[in-house]
């Protein structure tokens, strides 16, 4: 495996695919801010959270990227394309099953079942993470294909 590859370019793909959800956010896109979102899991302070989500966001996106860097090792050649079918696996197993779920195991998201009387500061993401904008899909997917289109070129399969 590309162990070198995976340390730098799996911080890079991250990297980028955390610039296309923030522009996204920025844009009017989407409301979905991850830093956010992953961080107001350990603290309820919103600067903090922001700092300590996008941490764990980078942490995450090391170990997806050692995923991918797995499946490219086994199959012994990579490339972008190959990099953006993964993103899009990817991509398509966290909106519809990992980010759903976080309602559940959340302790500042409604659930799904939270009524009016909810003191909670976050509202669930939705399947697709559609709660968070009509785009949100769209841009989350379009950053999760560039994450895997800028491991599959960048990494050599060994």
């Amino acid at each position: 495996m590309d162990w070198v590859g995976w340390a730098v370019f799996g911080l890079v793909a991250t990297i980028l695919l955390t610039c296309v959800m923030i522009a996204a956010q920025m844009a009017g896109l989407s409301r979905l801010d991850l830093p956010l979102l992953l961080g107001t899991i350990v603290t309820e302070d919103p600067d903090r959270a922001r700092l300590a989500g996008f941490a764990i966001h980078l942490t995450m996106g090391q170990i997806f990227a050692l995923g991918y860097t797995a499946v490219f090792a086994v199959l012994g050649w990579a490339t972008w394309w190959l990099g953006g079918i993964l993103g899009l696996l990817h991509v398509t197993i966290s909106l519809t099953a990992l980010v759903p779920l976080l309602a559940g195991v959340h302790p500042r998201m409604a659930s799904y079942r939270a009524g009016p009387s909810s003191v909670a500061v976050l509202e669930p993401p939705g399947l697709l993470g559609l709660n968070y904008g009509i785009q949100t899909p769209v841009a989350t997917a379009a950053a999760h294909v560039l994450y895997g289109i800028a491991l599959g070129a960048l990494l050599t399969p060994h």
